[in-house]
């Protein structure tokens, strides 16, 4: 079993190109299967979750693999609708592809997917949405089997600005008559990537970005290239290292409209940030102060898959800080790991409170989550002596190279067997 070894106390200084989106490729490689021809994406980061969505559109036909630096697809083979349990099972949003399934074949039967324990995340608002548009789903021992042989274009109010429920309605809208206007959807960046991916295979769709999306079905497909998006979360995560362990770190590659909320808590936490066309710098003694309150909410507002991250880099801030959850139910289960470094911690419901203590420590820890490992991660960089942390392939879902990429940064870090 790996195991991510960190000697921590090190300050980090240097550049760093930041990996393409996970958030945004998932989508995208579902998205690959409306056109039976080529996509060729650029800049996709070669993740655990990648490789289950490549193992999905193999089963269901397509040829999928590396060429270079680019990951390339070609749906024209496809000839299943069906996605068995055991892949299902690997990732959360691989519900994605029910919606693509319906709009290219009429027909999918897939299970309820897997993904990280964070509580209740139920796909109700995915399967309205899908109904909504013509399709009939019936859900039987955990099988979800579908069909939609005449979907139509219609006016959606989604309950909740839901992404994965947003991102399935617009695949599905494609496949639909007529147009379809998606009321309170999702607005993050993620969301703008896939309409960007859609226009360029053909599709007519507008308004990502915004509460409304309108997307135009039964338009012509053609082979497309795309280049992922900068990974958001993935900028954050080593903005707060630098944060927390002190020191001058440059990120390129980055969108710094999509981090904010985050900067904004860095800065008011007593980093320096500066920020131009593609880059952010971020200067810190290591030394922080409270943040205030950090509420999580749909973008623009704080990502919650930033709450673990930033939480960490202020372990040793002066002052409290309040966190917030208010996406889901069961996001504090890193709070445990924290704690083993030396972190004071209390958690009442959705609220956490961070007392900052004068020190962390090294200790043996384990990933809990996607995000509660990039936590570690932060914390072990500024802790004193080793950190030991185990359970890496949920790490491994989300970041291509951790440890490649915060030993650019000059943090002395190892994966050991």
């Amino acid at each position: 079993m790996s195991h991510i070894i960190i000697q921590g106390g090190r300050r980090l200084e240097g550049a760093l190109s930041v990996q393409g989106a996970k958030n945004s490729v998932l989508p995208i490689l579902a998205a690959a299967i409306l056109h039976p021809g080529r996509t060729e994406l650029l800049g996709c980061p070669r993740l655990s979750d990648v490789e289950a969505s490549i193992r999905i559109l193999r089963y269901l036909g397509c040829r999928a693999d590396w060429e270079g630096e680019a990951l390339v697809v070609d749906a024209s083979t496809l000839n299943r609708w069906d996605i068995p349990d055991n892949l299902m099972r690997e990732m959360r949003s691989s519900v994605i592809f029910l919606g693509a399934i319906l709009a290219r074949l009429g027909w999918a039967e897939l299970s309820h997917p897997g993904g990280c324990e964070l509580g209740p995340r139920p796909i109700d608002l995915h399967l309205s949405a899908l109904r909504q548009l013509g399709a009939t789903l019936k859900e039987e021992g955990g099988f979800l089997r579908g069909s939609a042989q005449h979907m139509a274009g219609r006016e959606i109010t989604l309950s909740l600005p839901s992404v994965g429920a947003t991102e399935n309605a617009m695949l599905a809208a494609c496949g639909a008559e007529g147009e379809t206007l998606l009321i309170n959807a999702a607005r993050e960046p993620e969301i703008a990537d896939l309409q960007a991916f859609l226009r360029s295979m053909g599709c007519k769709v507008r308004g990502a970005g915004s509460s409304t999306i309108c997307i135009q079905g039964r338009q012509p497909t053609h082979d497309v290239r795309h280049t992922v998006m900068p990974d958001r979360i993935a900028a954050a995560t080593y903005l707060a290292a630098a944060a927390a362990a002190g020191g001058e770190v440059e990120l390129t590659q980055v969108d710094p409209r999509h981090l904010s909320t985050v900067t904004a808590a860095l800065h008011a936490a007593g980093c320096q940030i500066s920020a131009g066309e593609g880059r952010i710098v971020l200067r810190s003694t290591g030394r922080l102060r409270s943040a205030g309150t950090v509420r999580t909410a749909p973008y623009p507002g704080f990502p919650t898959d930033a709450q673990a991250i930033l939480m960490a880099a202020l372990l040793r801030a002066w002052g409290a800080t309040v966190f917030v959850e208010n996406i889901f139910e069961n996001r504090y289960r890193h709070v445990d790991e924290l704690c083993r470094m030396g972190a004071d911690i209390s958690v009442a419901d959705r609220v956490a409170v961070v007392t900052g203590v004068p020190a962390l420590y090294g200790a043996e820890v384990r990933c809990t989550d996607l995000r509660g490992g990039a936590a570690l991660l932060v914390a072990g960089v500024a802790a004193e002596g080793q950190t030991r942390i185990g359970d890496i392939f949920h790490i491994q879902r989300g970041y291509e190279d951790p440890v490649r990429d915060l030993r650019a940064l000059g943090a002395e870090i190892e994966l050991a067997q």
